[in-house]
């Protein structure tokens, strides 16, 4: 798998699944542009400790080349400047990666609309929507003149799986709707243009945040499996990485345009497994053992 000529741009990338999707291009050997607020200049309202440039860094330690630019995604004129950028140093888009979310601080959690802080509910969705609306606008322009581009919308949840359940409050059920319906806004309209536009989304994921939520490290991320059993079907944001990669890799990538996929199904169509060698189903898992009330074993599912 190669993609030593193409060009990606993977809009929110500092952490989580987007950080790990684009070490996963670059090892790939794709040139990839990381996009995000927090630079080791300036944090954003995360006020975390991980940067852009160190994305880059490890974009370009795993064989692509990392290209940090700070862009705030709900800034037309910033994202239209990124753009115009990567046009002018490659004249080309192959691979864009919304991966833009930030609204972790804002969302509070199983509370019904009228007690939700409204201002806080509306920029969750700001952050979740307007930012994909914005990129794209800008960034389709560029990728649309190469046929075979392929673009993913990053969200939580797939269709099927978001279609029935209700995903906690009204502003986080919308925000992760919404990227599996502009994925297939994109895939109507890029169909003229050779391009592929699909619905991604990682199972329970191990990012930075939640590691550092249940108090334990990659090497020790288990422990936490003692207080939250279901833990147990976890992965790395590489894994969802892996398979955007195989994807934008797949010659037949088309035959994905418009559909809502996970991790795990990429992992079993592509044959990838997680850094430890595993090859977690979450979504499956969630459905058939944690929704479903039964206790909680991994057999069968990673």
């Amino acid at each position: 798998m190669t993609l030593s000529d193409r060009v990606a741009l993977v809009a929110g990338a500092t952490r989580g699944a987007g950080r790990g999707i684009a070490v996963e291009l670059g090892a790939a050997g794709a040139v990839v542009y990381c996009t995000g607020r927090t630079t080791r200049a300036q944090r954003s309202e995360y006020d975390r400790a991980e940067t852009i440039e160190d994305t880059a860094d490890l974009v370009t330690a795993a064989g692509g080349t990392g290209i940090a630019v700070p862009t705030d995604h709900l800034d037309p004129g910033a994202v239209a400047t990124l753009v115009d950028r990567i046009e002018g140093e490659h004249g080309r888009l192959d691979v864009l990666v919304n991966d833009i979310w930030g609204g972790e601080l804002m969302v509070e959690w199983e509370t019904p609309v009228w007690e939700h802080d409204l201002a806080n509910g509306l920029r969750t969705l700001r952050l979740a929507i307007d930012t994909h609306l914005v990129t794209a606008h800008h960034a389709l322009r560029l990728l649309s003149r190469t046929p075979g581009g392929l673009v993913v919308e990053v969200t939580d949840g797939t269709a099927e799986y978001n279609a029935e359940n209700y995903r906690l409050n009204v502003y986080y059920d919308l925000a992760k709707i919404a990227p599996i319906r502009l994925a297939r806004s994109w895939a109507h309209e890029l169909r003229a243009h050779g391009g592929t536009a699909v619905a991604v989304t990682p199972g329970w994921l191990r990012s930075e945040m939640m590691l550092e939520h249940f108090g334990v490290t990659e090497d020790t991320w288990r422990d936490a499996c003692e207080r939250v059993p279901h833990f147990a079907i976890s992965e790395t944001p590489r894994f969802v990485g892996r398979g955007i990669a195989a994807l934008a890799a797949d010659p037949d990538r088309h035959r994905w345009n418009g559909r809502s996929t996970s991790s795990g199904e990429l992992g079993r169509v592509y044959a990838l497994d997680d850094l430890d060698g595993s090859r977690p189903d979450a979504w499956r898992y969630v459905v058939e053992v944690q929704d479903a009330g039964r206790p909680a074993d991994v057999t069968g599912y990673r």
